[in-house]
This record gives structure tokens, sequence and C-alpha cells, in this order.
């Protein structure tokens, strides 16, 4: 039963009186589990450090008797640096006061004989793990090409962040590796990394899981252990930290956690929303305190973001408020494409530049990182100083850099560095002694490293399969250049990534992180539909790699909406608010209801990161794989309430914005997703609306330009059209994205990108 301490107000500590009520509830609610429900903005990191303090002042433990759980070391740092100014070097005692994985790994040091190895255990890190697996599946003869060792790290990952061990899998996810060989692979993986000696960081928490489950002697020394338990972020855990500390609690059950349902959107890293819904029945008696008092955002902010997420059925609840005055609505702004997007942004930075608010506190939020190209382009156009934050610019990722590379050869045949970045990308089977070879030879003759690769091929200084890889890859290259006096430097790009071999490979990855990088290479090509030769091209991306802004100079922030989590910025952007981008449609493909609502917190992440003003922008126009398309306005957008929202437009020649009529019949979970039957959302600003568009089908677009199916050339079969769902004897089901005579482009969900002929394909 949850007991509080009341202590004589002028008893309080300084620090602790500067509390709201709930906080202070919090602070002071220090027997029992505890929940303390923490909406954005509400000062939960001041609550749980002085949480901390509280429990040290008062002497209820000793430090080394506290277990305090972050999610980074940077905000375990943080913590311990908060504590020691309201209490002193106390907290300098806390060896327990860290991340999940430094604690579990700690313990395992202690206990590593329990799962077979000794203390002084390798940690190993992604490099190593993925070539121990890359040895594993050479090793039984699988193809490393169809089945990579990336794909299975990455399933390997996931199992032990939901707590499996080989013997856990069951038939589904055996299947999900090598035809039916992922167990195998899971455990011989497991036997190879005990007789190094060695553990991968899933291990770390999944080896203490089954130590606690094994030895009951260890798990009782460790619940006697923590008087306490602290976790931050808990709406973020997997299921492996669920459990490791649920049974850790279990013991003296003083528990307390706190997180924000709203905010839980990371399921992609294994995340599970529903660890902080059954708090309660997990821990009976648990108290529930809710810290709702917003000390970042505007009335309007918090208004149009709290009845956006009121639409979401798996929450626990919470109304935001403030004590902030006025502020400007939340503003809805529909362009008429992309790139007026980025010119609406970038001029009302410019005149907010111009009325003093400084660059870096003005951030621009995307859903994806190809959405950020736009941006990129037209702030070097004008001048205005950006960063990217959480990844490269748009031109300096690896996988552009990549394509750029090949297309560097094939306009200068003589760019050396270019062969050296592409000539094994993607993995060809040659070695650095290859590439050893190919710079003597090259500098003995003084030609380039392409044309030795030529010459060296007709001889007998390599072995035969190199010599075919490289002549191979020389004819390439000699019919990529022939083809670029014909096809544009779009599709000129598009074959080159194709025949190439680099989008099947990224395809094979099967991981979020790939996706990311199609996404990328696709943003590549609409970016080089604007000029008109390849040499004019590279010349724009060399000026754009030119420009170097001053590391100390005040930049427009350009993140995307993961990252921003825990930021805030007095001025926000959220561009691209159409379906298919935001929502994601292939989150919604993937993960149907659940993944909408992920989706949805994800949008009141967003919103809620604005201090004075946020503006969502939509374009009505989209290039979608080549061709102009309309496109339709996030059903986010619907849902915000009119009353927080002003709408505007700022459509070429005045034209009005695109208007979605929404259904509530066309939409299956539209009356489940807000959990009451019967109800009417209430409007957004001026759309006739209702839930959404059946969540497995891509958004309905209307092509405003390009070829029809029917002129392509070939004898098209005409149900083929874009968006049908079809079925592939090889690679099972698909959507078909594009139709030119009798091909088809279809995204498999398993398979992935695929060119095939229609008669090998049926409608679903």
């Amino acid at each position: 039963m949850n007991t509080q301490l009341a202590p004589d107000s002028t008893d309080l500590p300084e620090w602790l009186s500067r509390l709201n009520e709930p906080q202070r509830e919090a602070v002071l609610s220090t027997d029992g589990p505890v929940l303390m429900l923490a909406g954005a903005g509400t000062g939960k990191t001041a609550a749980l450090t002085a949480r901390l303090a509280w429990l040290l002042r008062q002497r209820l433990a000793w430090p080394s008797e506290i277990l305090c759980v972050t999610f980074t070391n940077k905000a375990a740092r943080e913590m311990r640096e908060r504590v020691g100014h309201l209490i002193g070097p106390a907290v300098e005692g806390m060896p327990w006061l860290g991340t999940f994985h430094a604690i579990a790994a700690k313990m395992l040091r202690r206990h590593a004989e329990l799962v077979g190895l000794t203390s002084n255990f390798t940690i190993l890190d992604t490099d190593d793990q993925l070539r121990l697996l890359k040895q594993l599946i050479q090793a039984e003869g699988v193809d490393d090409k169809r089945w990579p060792a990336r794909q299975l790290a990455g399933l390997i990952d996931r199992w032990k962040n939901r707590g499996l061990n080989p013997a856990d899998l069951d038939a589904l996810e055996n299947e999900a590796y090598a035809n039916g060989r992922g167990q195998r692979f899971y455990a011989l993986y497991q036997d190879r990394l005990r007789s190094i000696n060695a553990c991968d960081f899933g291990d770390l928490l999944l080896h203490m899981l089954n130590i606690f489950r094994r030895e009951r002697d260890v798990l009782e020394q460790y619940q006697q252990r923590f008087r306490y338990v602290m976790v931050d972020e808990y709406q973020d855990t997997n299921a492996v930290q669920y459990l490791w500390l649920r049974l850790l609690a279990q013991g003296r059950r003083n528990i307390c956690v706190v997180g924000d349902d709203d905010q839980s959107i990371y399921s992609w890293r294994g995340a599970e929303v529903a660890n902080i819904l059954r708090f309660e029945k997990d821990f009976p008696g648990a108290k529930v305190i809710r810290l709702e008092q917003n000390y970042r955002s505007t009335p309007h902010i918090l208004g149009a973001a709290s009845g956006l997420i009121e639409e979401n059925s798996e929450r626990l609840g919470k109304t935001l408020w403030t004590e902030l005055d006025g502020g400007d609505k939340v503003r809805i702004v529909g362009v008429w494409d992309a790139p007026e997007e980025a010119r609406r942004v970038g001029e009302e930075i410019e005149r907010l530049e111009r009325e003093g608010c400084p660059l870096d506190a003005i951030a621009i939020l995307v859903r994806a990182q190809f959405q950020t190209r736009e941006f990129e382009d037209r702030f070097l156009q004008i001048g205005l100083a950006y960063r990217i934050v959480g990844g490269f610019r748009f031109y300096e990722r690896a996988e552009i850099r990549d394509a750029l590379a090949y297309l560097r050869l094939i306009a200068s045949p003589s760019d050396d560095l270019a062969f050296e970045r592409i000539w094994n990308t993607p993995k060809r089977g040659l070695g650095d002694k290859t590439l050893e070879k190919l710079h003597r030879y090259a500098r003995a003759q003084s030609i380039p490293l392409l044309r030795a690769a030529i010459e060296i091929a007709d001889t007998d200084e390599l072995p035969a399969r190199a010599r075919g890889t490289l002549v191979a890859l020389a004819r390439d290259f000699a019919r990529w250049r022939d083809e670029s006096a014909r096809l544009t430097p779009a599709e000129l790009a598009r074959t080159v990534l194709d025949e190439s071999g680099y989008t099947a490979a990224l395809q094979a990855e099967r991981s979020t992180d790939a996706n990311g990088r199609l996404e990328n290479l696709s943003e590549l090509a609409r970016a080089m539909e604007e000029y008109e030769t390849l040499s004019d091209f590279l010349e724009h991306v060399s000026l754009v790699m030119d420009n170097d802004n001053s590391a100390d100079e005040a930049k427009v922030t350009v993140m995307t909406m993961h990252g921003a989590k825990g930021l805030e910025f007095d001025q926000v952007f959220l561009p691209g608010w159409e379906e298919g981008v935001f929502p994601s449609q292939r989150s919604l493909d993937e993960g149907g209801l659940a993944s909408l609502e992920e989706e949805r917190r994800l949008a009141y992440v967003a919103i809620t990161r604005a201090r004075k003003r946020c503006t969502i922008l939509h374009a009505a126009n989209r290039r979608i794989y080549g061709q102009w398309t309309s496109s339709i306005p996030s059903r986010f957008i619907a849902e915000l309430p009119e009353v927080h929202v002003v709408e505007e437009s700022s459509m070429s020649g005045g034209a009005s914005l695109w208007r979605a009529q929404w259904s509530e019949q066309s939409d299956p979970f539209a009356h489940v997703a807000r959990n009451q039957p019967g109800k009417v959302a209430s409007r957004g600003p001026g759309w006739q609306r209702a839930a959404a568009q059946p969540l497995n089908t891509a958004p309905r677009r209307i092509a405003e330009t390009g070829r029809s199916a029917a002129s392509m050339a070939g004898k098209a079969r005409p149900e083929f059209a874009r968006g049908t769902r079809v079925f592939h004897e090889k690679f099972g089901y698909g959507t078909v994205v594009e139709q030119e005579g009798n091909k088809l482009e279809i995204e498999f969900e398993n398979g992935g990108h695929k060119r095939v002929l229609d008669s090998f394909v049926k409608v679903a």
C-alpha cells in the first residue's frame, strides 16, 4: 500500500518547494509503486531528480541501495550532476545509476560463469558481430547475398529485445531466415560467442534475465539490495528490459517509473507502449500521478496536440495545460508542391530572422530523412545557414556518395577516387590485393584505375574470378556511358543503381535503415530530374558540398521527428503532412492500427516541440516515381481541433487548399481508434472529414502529368493499375507501383522492389 510522507512545508528544502503540487507528490510518495505520467514539457526530469535527491537527503537508502535506470549515458550524467547540485557529493557514490546496458554489464561481470562466460568477457561491436555471423553463414553453405549477415543480426537483436532464447523461437520466427534455419543460426551464434568468451549488447540484459529466472538466490540478492528502483522514459522499454525490471522490483515493490504513453514512438527499436499501460496491473495498488502543467508551449499548441492524441485508444489519458498567455494558433499551410514548400519555409525563416528570432531557435522536423533534400537545396540557394542533426547532410550520406561516385566515373573515366569508392560496392568478391595490383599497374602505365582494370584483366596477374568481375564492371561502365547520351540524368541514375546491384543489396538487408537509404536514393533521382545533363547536376553537387558555414554560426536545425524527442524550439515547421508521407504508408501497411496510433503519437511529439509557434505544411503535389501526382492531406490535419488552428493557403495562382473528402465508412478502424463507437470527432479547420482511408491501401493519388499506362509500349493488362495488390509465385505479395507495357514495377512485402512480367503475376 502506498504511503506518503507529509513533512511540514517549512521543513522542505527550497528546491523541493519550487516544484508544483503533483511533482512534490511524486517526490514524497516513497513507499510502494508509483507511475509518474509526465506529459510533454511538464518537468519530469526535475521531479525525477528531486525524488532521487529526497531519498538520499532523508537517508531512506544508501546511494548503493538505489537502482536508477536511464536510456542514455547523457541522461545519467545530467541526473548525477543535477542531484549533486541539490544535495552535494553523496550522489557520487551511486554505483547503480546508469543505462540499462551499463548496469546489466556490471551485474553480468559478477555472474558470468552462470551463462558459460568468464568475468573478463568481451562485448562485441556491430562490425565484429557481422563478421562473426558472416563466418557462420558461409560455413553452413548458405548464400550470404540472398541471406545477408546484417539481416540475421537484425533478427537476433529483435529476438533478444523480446527476451527470446533460441529454444523460445516458434515456427514463424524460425522461418524468418534462410528458409527455416533462423533458430539454428541463432543457436550457432550463441555457442560461438561463448567459445570466444564474448557477448553482444543484447546479451547483457538477456543473460541477466536468464540468470534471474534460473538462479533464485541471485535474484533475491538484488531484490534485497535495491530498496528503491527508479526508471526514466519507461514508455520506451522493450520486452527484455521490462521483464528484467519487473523481476527486480517485485521484492520491495518500491519502484517509481516516469514516462508518457503519448510519446512512445520507438516500436521499430523494440519499445512496447503496453509496458507502461499495464503498470497498474503489474503492481497492484500503484499510485498514478499525472504531471499535466506544461512549462514549454502556448495554449493553442497544447490544445492542438491534446486534441490530436485523444484520437488514440491505447493511452492512459491526461490533459496538458499551461499558465502561459496567448500565443498563435497552429498554422495549416497548403502549398502547390514540394519546391514551393521549401521556398515558403525559407521565406518565413528569413522574415523571422529579420524580426530578431535567432536561427538556432528554429527547427524543421521531417518524418523521413529524404525530405531534407528540398530544404537543403533551397537554403543553399538563399544562403541560409542550417545544420542536419542526427545524420549527414543529404549529399554527404554514404549511399548518396556511392551513387555519385558511379555517376562521376561515367562522366569522367579518369576519376580514380570515384573508382576506389565503388569498385567493390556492392560486394563483388574483390579483395584488397586486387586493388593493390591495380594501383601498381596504373602507376607503372600512367593510366587511370578503370583503364588499368580493363588491361590487367587481359593478363594472368589476377585470379580468373577477379578478372571476370573486372571485365564485367568495365563493360557496365562502357554501356552506361553510351546510355548517358540518350537517357536523362535521373533515368541514368536509376539504371545504374539497379544494374550495378546496389539497389538489390539494400533491399536484401530488409531493415529500417536500408529502407531509409532506398528512400534517399529515390530522392536523389528526383533531384536529378531538374537537370538536363549529368555534368550540370554534378557541378551543382560540387557547389553544394563546397558550402561550409562557420561552426559557431547560428543555424536552423533540420532533423527527423524521432530525433527531436526531448528538444524544444521557439519556431517549429512540420512539412510533408500528407497521406503516405505522414502517416508513413509503410508503417500503415506493416502495422495497421497499432502503427497508426504510433504515427499519431509521433505527430503529438512533433507539435509539442514548439514553444511559441508551430506551422504544419502539406503539398497538393509530390513527384512520385518520376511523375507529378496529387497528394491527399494527412488525416492528422483533419483531427486537429478547429479552435486551435488557422488555415492558410500559399498555392500558386491563388489556388485554394486541396480539401480531403473523408468518410467514416471507408475506414475500418475509425470507431475502434477512438474507442467510442458512433462518435463523430470534432472537425478540423474547414475540412469535411471523419477518420481515414483504409490502412491496407496506398493513398489514392491522381496523376497530374506523365504517360498513362495505356500509352506505354507493350500489351499492358489493365487490371494491374498502380496500387493493385498482387501475388507472384517467387516473391509473394506486393503492390504495383508502376506499369510499362507488359512489365510491372512491384514493391513486394518480403522481396523488396522488383521488375517482373505481368504474365507471372495475378491480382491478390
